[in-house]
């Protein structure tokens, strides 16, 4: 396991968006390249469009990769702090925001 190590969580998110940069790549290439006609029609600017599409859309899986592997900050009760006034606040306020809610 010491090869994924370093990949640490959602690994899943990780092959997907590397998946899709490879065919979108693939496809980039191919249909700038590559001369597809087919019937006399040419089929490359599909090709384009689709590839740049997909490393376009790749863009969410890494997002989504990046995003749950940053590891969680510790909150601050955890380190032993007392409630701060914002808390408090914030607190007091969502509970008159859902009584009023309540009550109505």
């Amino acid at each position: 396991m010491g090869l994924c190590d370093g990949l640490s969580h959602c690994k899943l998110a990780l092959a997907i968006a590397v998946l899709m940069d490879v065919l979108g790549g693939t496809a980039l290439l191919l249909g700038v390249f590559a001369p597809l006609e087919v019937k006399g029609r040419d089929f490359g600017d599909l090709l384009v469009y689709t590839g740049a599409l997909l490393v376009v859309l790749s863009l969410g899986g890494w997002v989504l990769w990046y995003s749950g592997n940053i590891e969680g900050l510790t909150s601050q009760k955890e380190l032993g702090h007392v409630g701060s006034a914002v808390d408090r606040l914030a607190r007091n306020l969502s509970r008159k925001i859902r009584t009023y809610r309540i009550h109505r």
